[in-house]
């Protein structure tokens, strides 16, 4: 969390003067195991942070075991130690607040806590660290754990890039400075154009649980965000935004404009049509022309190239640009993060390839390298001493492990050294920049949560959305609009796809080539009134409540309290998808968006249908028994992990032929097929 807090010592002038953000470490509660113990996690400075402070607050356990004298910690920021310490001499949790020397800071910071955990108390120890390893050597640290910054903001300038730089900022968001503006009655074109912009942000912003909400001109938490981007219409421009612009220069553009008004800061997003506003939304989600324009104005015209770089995707990940060392006898790992396009998952036939360096003063009888994919171990490698200078392995992901859209590889390595090794050697092992994941992949098939927002996505866009919506919009509406586009843009990696805004039932033509969203009540939404005989939670005739169906007995009063989400199969096209977030209110529907915001929430869930209650009760289903989105995809995969076979199969089938024939023609020539006469 974050916010502006006072700082102890100082006077109410000088605390106010002062910001405070502090960053939870990324890594869940992380156990590490052996004698040498390493992890790391990563942190951001805003460059409008003018630095007073930073502190880290590591939170963390030793084993019960470990002798006190001997174990110690080290942490590192951005590969230099600047603080070594040994723990108390206590049980349970532990807190330590170290202080970070600011001239070490850089934009993204990696902070590593490294040390040695060990848990005899014999005299030998003091002369000779070869222990024996045992799962008595045990660090925890804690996910707690935080990096504290206190800082002066310093204000934006008149600039396009630096007004970006604010409104993305982690702090910014946390504290709920950040805002997306439309009119009170949006049209569907100024929607989709804050949609754009919307999902532009959720992809760059680094806050896991919070977003930028999309809210009207009459919003009063809208109206006292420092940062505010405006996004309408010329004509639905309010007349202190109008003022900034002549009618004349709008001609067959958009614009963005920065303007500073009684201490808050805007950009205004305007064009005389839908399609040209849609243009220069396009423009704010594209993160690279944003930091790139130092001036307070753009221009956008329908020539102006504003799609996001294309993701070349090749199926070969890199696991680290430099060569990673890990120094220390006994057990050593190293952990790397291989992302996937969001449209595609893990295929049979991938690979991890770990390419090696390592000290010769080695136990090569028990050196080795394992290699870990989510925690489960997939292979191991010997270490030998002819190899040390350049050594390469390579290991195969077993057929049908799943890995989803990202997972993590762990190189495991086991250092020990000889007895007849000098204690001043200390045994190293370095991981080269050579070392790769090769992962073949296909598209995603599932028309389940856990496929959620993948299905809605293609080559890392969105696939021709088409967003019902109800056709007046209520506060609660524009919360549950903006849940829904969060998470979508947490995966989206283009701003190429298509959004389209529809305020009653498109065309039949427009709804069989297109993934729907629709939200909203039934009253509201006339598409979901249509669909509730194929609804998963049926509303009653009255359409005042949800009735029970197979999975779950709803009482009366109780159904009238419920929101739901369900993903079903498009009636419109059996190959698309169709997210249907309804309630009876408005505020019920926005429940169960609360759902599908962030990526921690919809992991949840691998059903097809969601119910949250008035008390935060929510509970997932699945109805569908077939989950795939096209049967096709799956027959061609089944036939690509069988190819080799079919291959073979189809050589011994070319052999038994020839066989056959042989034996036929030699039956033949001898005249043993007849019934005439027969020659010795």
């Amino acid at each position: 969390m974050g916010g502006l807090l006072g700082l102890v010592g100082m006077s109410s002038a000088q605390a106010a003067s002062w910001s405070t953000y502090t960053q939870p470490f990324q890594n869940s509660t992380t156990s590490l195991s052996g004698q040498a113990v390493q992890t790391s996690t990563y942190f951001v400075k805003m460059d409008y942070w003018r630095m007073h402070r930073a502190t880290l607050n590591l939170n963390f356990q030793i084993s019960q075991l470990s002798n006190r004298q001997l174990s110690d910690l080290t942490v590192s920021l951005n590969g230099v130690k600047f603080y070594s310490f040994r723990p108390k001499k206590q049980k349970g949790l532990q807190t330590k607040s170290i202080k970070i020397p600011l001239r070490l800071l850089q934009g993204e910071n990696e902070l590593q806590v490294s040390g040695q955990i060990l848990t005899t108390k014999s005299r030998k120890t003091t002369q000779d660290y070869r222990l024996a390893q045992t799962p008595a050597n045990w660090l925890t640290i804690d996910s707690r754990s935080s990096v504290n910054c206190q800082y002066r903001l310093k204000q934006p300038t008149r600039n396009i890039d630096s007004f970006y730089d604010h409104f993305s900022g982690p702090d910014t968001i946390v504290n709920r400075q950040a805002v997306i503006r439309v009119p009170n009655q949006a049209s569907n074109a100024e929607l989709a154009a804050s949609m754009y912009a919307l999902t532009g942000e959720a992809r760059v912003i680094t806050t896991n649980n919070q977003q930028i909400p999309v809210t009207t001109f009459d919003d009063k938490a809208g109206q006292a965000a420092d940062y505010q981007l405006i996004v309408a219409t010329y004509d639905h421009l309010p007349a202190q935004f109008k003022q900034l612009f002549n009618r004349a220069t709008l001609q067959n553009r958009g614009m963005l404009r920065r303007v500073d008004r009684h201490g808050k800061h805007y950009l205004v997003v305007t064009a005389l049509t839908g399609k040209l506003l849609a243009k220069a939304a396009r423009f704010v989600a594209n993160s690279e022309l944003m930091t790139e324009t130092t001036h307070p104005d753009a221009d956008v015209t329908t020539a102006t190239k504003t799609f996001t770089s294309s993701l070349n995707y090749s199926g070969r990940y890199q696991l680290t640009t430099t060569s990673d060392k890990l120094t220390g006898a006994g057990h050593q790992e190293q952990s790397y993060f291989v992302s996937l396009p969001v449209d595609r998952n893990n295929a049979d036939g991938s690979t991890i390839t770990v390419h090696l360096r390592y000290a010769r003063n080695l136990d090569f009888k028990a050196a080795l390298a394992t290699v870990y994919i989510n925690g489960t171990a997939i292979g191991s490698h010997h270490l030998a001493a002819k190899r040390a200078d350049n050594d390469q392995f390579t290991v195969t992901l077993p057929k049908g492990m799943a890995l989803g859209n990202s997972f993590t590889v762990r190189i495991g390595l086991d250092l020990p050294v000889t007895q007849s090794s000098s204690t001043t050697e200390s045994p190293w092992a370095s991981i080269e920049p050579t070392s790769v994941a090769k992962v073949k992949s296909a598209p995603g098939n599932d028309l389940l949560f856990s496929n959620y927002p993948n299905l809605f996505l293609r080559h890392s866009t969105y696939d021709q959305l088409a967003v019902v919506r109800p056709r007046t919009m209520t506060a609660a509406d524009y919360r549950t609009l903006t849940n829904i586009f969060n998470l979508i843009g947490n995966y989206a990696e283009s701003n190429r796809g298509t959004i389209t805004f529809y305020d009653q039932q498109p065309k039949q033509a427009i709804l069989k080539r297109s993934n729907v969203i629709a939200f909203g009540t039934p009253t509201q939404n006339s598409l979901i009134a249509k669909l509730n005989s194929k609804l998963y939670f049926k509303f009653n005739r009255a359409q005042t409540g949800f009735i029970s169906n197979e999975k779950l007995s709803i009482e009366q009063r109780y159904g009238q309290t419920l929101g739901t989400a369900q993903l079903l199969r498009s009636p419109f096209n059996t190959k698309r998808g169709l997210l249907v977030v309804t309630g009876v209110q408005p505020n019920q529907a926005y429940l169960a968006s609360t759902q599908l915001n962030t990526q921690k929430n919809i992991a949840q869930y691998a059903g097809d249908a969601i119910v949250v209650d008035q008390n935060n009760q929510h509970l997932g289903y699945r109805f569908k028994k077939n989950k795939l989105i096209d049967t096709r995809v799956n027959r061609q995969q089944q036939i690509d992990r069988h190819a080799q076979l079919l291959i073979y199969l189809g050589i011994a089938l070319g052999v038994v032929v020839i066989v056959l024939v042989a034996v036929l023609l030699l039956l033949r020539h001898y005249h043993l097929l007849g019934k005439g006469p027969r020659h010795d």
